[in-house]
């Protein structure tokens, strides 16, 4: 029996990762390799919802669950 738990947490890590896929997209060309990225690793946990293979969706899940929103950091000049 497959864990119920990741297939709850899947659908919500691919609903955060296609948030920042927007946010990459908006960013324009700087941010196309980020959303090439991310929309792969979306593809691979489709793929891996529709087999049903346990260890690919908990791969999937923990792919997703590393991608992070870009942080603005504020620019600091050298003294």
């Amino acid at each position: 029996m497959m864990n119920t738990q990741l297939l709850y947490r899947l659908p919500a890590e691919q609903a955060r990762c296609r948030e920042l896929v927007r946010k990459y997209v908006a960013i324009g060309s700087t941010g196309a390799f980020a959303s090439a990225l991310i929309e792969a690793s979306l593809r691979r946990a489709d793929r891996a919802v529709i087999d049903g293979d346990e260890s690919d969706i908990r791969r999937a899940l923990e792919e997703l669950q590393a991608y992070e929103c870009a942080r603005h950091e504020p620019m600091r000049l050298a003294a």
